[in-house]
C-alpha cells in the first residue's frame, strides 16, 4: 500500500515536470520569437515530442539555442516518465491499484460480514468454511504474495497489518458482525482483539491462541471465544479412535450440501409475528418441512437439548435446526412469510 502510494506520487511528479516543460517552452517561444500562443504551444509540443513536423515559427539565433535546451530538458523528463509508466505495467502496480480500488468499493458495500485476520492454515480453513456457508467475508494479510495469489480467486483482501486500527477500519470493522484472528503470534492476536473491541463493541471475536495462558488473556482482552488449534487437533484425533462414526457424522453435518444434513441457527425474532410465542408443537416444523429442532438457547443463555413439544418460544429464543439444505430453506420461507 505504501509502495503504491509512492508510485502514484512519482507519476504525479513526472506529469508536473512535463507540464512545466510545456509551460517553459510555450512562454519561451512567445517571448523570444514573438509567436502567438497556439503557434508557441505547437512548437513546444513538436519539439518535446521530437516528431519532426514543419516549424510554424522562423527561428532566430536565440530561438535555436532555446530549442536545443528545450530538447535536452524534455528528453530527460520523458525518459523518467516513460520508465515509471513501464515499471507500473512490468511490476504489476497498475493491477495492484485496480485491485485495491475493487477492494475498497467491495468493502464499502459489506454489512454484517466476517473479517479474517491472517491467511495461514487456520485462516484458509475459516475462509473455506465461510464460503461453504455462503457467508460474506474479507481477509486481512500483510504478505503481498499471498494477497496477489489468492486475491484472484474472488476473495476480497485488505493488504496490511491487522494490528493497526486503520487496516481494521478499511476492512469495515464498524459494520462487521464477527472477526476471526488467526495470527501466529499471541501478542498480535491480543492487539487485534483490543483494537476490534474498541472499534466495534458489539462484534463477535474468535481468536487463535498457542497455549492456555494466552487463551485466558485473550478472553480478558475481549475475545468471545479462543481456540487452541493443537488442543482441538489432538482431541479430534482421539475422537477418531473412541467414536469414529459419531465424529464422521458431525463432520458431515457441518459441511453444507444439498442432501447431507446441516445444523443451523435460527433466531425466533426473525419469524413472522403470527408464529411468535408459539410452542414447538404448534409450529409443526417437522411435519411441514422435515427439519428437526434438536436444541435451543433461551433468553437467559441456557441450552436445552431435544426440547419437549410444549416448549414455548420467545422472541429471544434461538433454535438449532437439523435438516437438509432444502428442508431448512423451506422452513425459513414458511416461518418468515
Amino acid at each position: 500500500m505504501i509502495r503504491q502510494r509512492n508510485f502514484i506520487l512519482k507519476i504525479i511528479y513526472a506529469l508536473l515536470l512535463i507540464l512545466i516543460i510545456i509551460t517553459i517552452g510555450t512562454t519561451g517561444y512567445i517571448l523570444i520569437e514573438n509567436a502567438s500562443f497556439i503557434d508557441a504551444l505547437y512548437m513546444t509540443v513538436i519539439t518535446v515530442g521530437t516528431v519532426g513536423y514543419r516549424e510554424v515559427v522562423e527561428l532566430s539565433f536565440y530561438g535555436k539555442i532555446f530549442t536545443i535546451i528545450l530538447i535536452i530538458l524534455s528528453l530527460g523528463v520523458l525518459a523518467y516518465s516513460l520508465s515509471l509508466i513501464t515499471s507500473y505495467f512490468v511490476e504489476g502496480e497498475l493491477s495492484n491499484l485496480y485491485r485495491n480500488y475493487k477492494t475498497k468499493s467491495g468493502v464499502k458495500k459489506m454489512k454484517n460480514h466476517v473479517i479474517i485476520c491472517g491467511y495461514g492454515r487456520n485462516g484458509k480453513q475459516a475462509a473455506l468454511r465461510l464460503t461453504a456457508h455462503k457467508e460474506t467475508f474479507v481477509v486481512i494479510d500483510n504478505n503481498h504474495e499471498i494477497v496477489v495469489k489468492y486475491g484472484l480467486r474472488n476473495i476480497i483482501f485488505v493488504e496490511g497489518d491487522a494490528t493497526l486500527d486503520e487496516i481494521l477500519i478499511s476492512a469495515g470493522i464498524q459494520h462487521a458482525k464477527a472477526l476471526i484472528t488467526t495470527l501466529p503470534i499471541d501478542a498480535d492476536n491480543m492487539y487485534v482483539v483490543l483494537s476490534a473491541r474498541s472499534l466495534n463493541p458489539n462484534i463477535t471475536i474468535i481468536s487463535r491462541a498457542s497455549n492456555e495462558s494466552a487463551q485466558q488473556k485473550l478472553i480478558i482482552a475481549g475475545a468471545n471465544s479462543v481456540v487452541i488449534p493443537e488442543s482441538v487437533g489432538g482431541a479430534h484425533m482421539a475422537s477418531l479412535v473412541i467414536n469414529p462414526d459419531i465424529l464422521h457424522f458431525f463432520n458431515m453435518i457441518f459441511i453444507p450440501g444439498e442432501e447431507s444434513p446441516n445444523l443451523v441457527e435460527f433466531t425466533c425474532s426473525n419469524m413472522n409475528p403470527e408464529f411468535q410465542n408459539r410452542t414447538i408443537e404448534e409450529l409443526k416444523i417437522r411435519i411441514k418441512t422435515g427439519a428437526n429442532i434438536i436444541g435451543l438457547k433461551t433468553s437467559d443463555n441456557k441450552f436445552i437439548i431435544n426440547p419437549p413439544p410444549n416448549t414455548r418460544l420467545s422472541n429471544d429464543t434461538k433454535l438449532f435446526v437439523l435438516g437438509t439444505q432444502e428442508q431448512i430453506e423451506y422452513m425459513k420461507l414458511i416461518l418468515a412469510s
